[in-house]
């Protein structure tokens, strides 16, 4: 491309930079414009009139005033629900008392039962003890009346055979008796017998 007269290479570069940007600009200037007539549009599409504005602002009114009624509603229902949150924590803490109290009371009758069960165990054992003497006992009287018994039969077995034995003697004795006072008698006998033939030889 020719350069045009009197401008030099270095000022062809600078003119080119200065379109360039001129250009840059306009198509700026565009862009803006355009979406400038997007807005105008959207605008005109959301177009309210007074009437439906003041409509608007009407209820909007009424709805800053219902919700500073439900505001003070509210207030009142927290103070409500704050009176019974404390009324709960107070039930809460008492409830929680009672079931300390309720807990030592049931611990407290648990050990007592079991200190009257172990109790009880005790005796029960000291009992059991005492009957199991008591039976070594009685199998120890019941043994020796049995060791008894038999020194009784036995003696009373030698009692019988001491008297027998005695009987024996006593009838040997007693025929002896007889056989030597028979003999004292055939001897007194004779003896008179002699006695009496004696005077006869004189």
């Amino acid at each position: 491309m020719a350069t045009p007269l009197g401008w030099s290479k270095a000022g062809s570069g600078s003119v080119c930079l200065a379109f360039d940007q001129l250009r840059d600009v306009i198509e700026s200037q565009e862009e803006l414009i355009h979406q400038l007539r997007n807005v105008m549009v959207l605008q005109d599409e959301n177009f309210v009139s007074k009437e439906e504005f003041q409509a608007v602002e009407k209820k909007l009114v009424e709805e800053k005033a219902a919700h500073a009624k439900t505001k003070v509603l509210l207030a009142k229902e927290e103070e409500k629900l704050q009176f019974a949150l404390g009324e709960v924590e107070v039930l809460s803490k008492q409830l929680e008392k009672e079931k300390l109290a309720f807990e030592k009371a049931v611990k407290s009758k648990v050990l007592q039962e079991s200190s009257k069960k172990d109790q009880l165990i005790t005796k029960c054992n000291e009992i059991e003890s005492h009957i199991i003497k008591q039976e070594d006992i009685l199998n120890g009287k019941e043994n020796e009346i049995k060791e008894l018994q038999q020194v009784i039969s036995q003696q009373k077995q030698i009692f019988r055979n001491h008297m027998s034995d005695f009987r024996i003697q006593k009838q040997q004795e007693s025929y002896m008796a007889q056989v030597l006072d028979q003999k004292h008698k055939k001897a007194s006998g004779t003896r008179q017998a002699h006695s009496h033939q004696h005077p006869r030889e004189k």
